[in-house]
């Protein structure tokens, strides 16, 4: 009797870790099949140059990701991630542009800018007890009403900051090594998957995250400040957004105030297809990674096979559907 109840924790343990691995490895298998399926249909899918433009595009996407799947994990949701991104991109442009600080500064603000809002988020969430999805689309208005006050509903352009443009175009690895030139915003994106990996499964942090989405009223009673930990996961991940907020300013070389809206449910998805539960309590960095790649390259390729925008637009909505989906079986099945 006793060797059950002890042996049964570890069995339902094994179960998630095994549900996760899964997902994972079908998840980098349907991304094997997209590579494949996509080379056949058009001989310039595969040029380097195509390769190069979808880790590019991965950058931002991979690094929203990541941030969401911090807030997933503990049971809650972030639909401000896309404005937000915008909001600390135009910060970054006030700061660089409009008053003419050194480049570090700027990329200090957004991130600041980033943990602030993300604090907001979680104080929201966890103070005020307001349900996570309400409170995060409130603050998704804010921040795009914010954007487009403080900019004048014009964009900022960084065409006097030196460098900046560098930040996700450049190529640190390419002046090592001519032939492979990597731009920087793909080593920033494995950067902080690396980091917040590291976080998520080696901190305290990340085992309250987890221990949040599996039974946070457990965690509370146990003594555990569950509010405060929560703020400060939400605050991480908007710190995170910041740097994705760099990274597409960079891209463009502006900081433009309409955008962001969308970027959020692309995020969203490629946490879902990456195996993290909407439900709180399972998930993992490199899972959200292959599910950031997988809609880059199903973007990329119907680009290439010349599918109209709309079209791209409504794959990506049944995608969307078909990953919740899944993710609700497989709590049933673990149920």
């Amino acid at each position: 009797m006793t060797t059950t109840s002890i042996d049964a924790p570890k069995s339902a343990l094994s179960r998630i870790i095994a549900a996760g691995t899964h997902q994972r490895v079908l998840a980098f298998a349907s991304l094997i099949v997209l590579l494949i399926g996509f080379s056949i249909a058009s001989p310039n899918f595969m040029q380097a140059s195509n390769m190069i433009a979808i880790l590019q595009a991965t950058s931002v996407n991979g690094v929203l990701a990541i941030a969401v799947t911090l807030v997933i994990i503990t049971g809650g949701i972030d639909l401000s991630v896309g404005t937000m991104m915008t909001f600390c991109a135009v910060i970054t442009g006030v700061v660089l542009t409009y008053a003419g600080m050194p480049l570090m500064l700027g990329v200090v603000a957004a991130v600041l800018t980033g943990a602030v809002c993300g604090a907001c988020s979680g104080t929201f969430v966890a103070k005020m007890a307001i349900p996570p999805f309400i409170a995060t689309l409130g603050m998704m208005l804010i921040l795009k009403g914010l954007s487009l006050v403080i900019s004048g509903t014009r964009p900022i352009y960084f065409n006097d900051t030196p460098g900046f443009s560098d930040i996700s175009r450049g190529s640190l690895i390419g002046e090592v090594i001519p032939s492979l030139a990597i731009p920087n915003g793909v080593l920033i994106l494995f950067i902080v998957a690396i980091v917040a990996s590291y976080i998520l499964n080696r901190t305290v942090l990340g085992r309250y995250c987890f221990a949040l989405g599996s039974n946070e009223e457990s965690v509370r009673l146990s003594g555990v400040n569950t509010d405060r930990w929560k703020i400060v996961i939400y605050a991480l991940a908007g710190s995170i957004v910041g740097i994705a907020g760099l990274l597409i300013a960079s891209r463009l070389n502006s900081a433009q105030p309409a955008l962001g809206l969308g970027y959020e449910l692309e995020a969203i998805a490629a946490v879902v297809i990456g195996g993290t539960s909407l439900s709180g309590g399972r998930g993992s960095i490199i899972g959200s990674l292959i599910g950031a790649l997988i809609m880059a390259v199903l973007t990329n390729g119907l680009r290439v096979l010349s599918v109209a925008q709309e079209w791209q637009t409504v794959v990506t909505g049944a995608i969307i559907i078909l990953a919740v989906y899944a993710d609700m079986m497989r709590r049933n099945k673990s149920s």
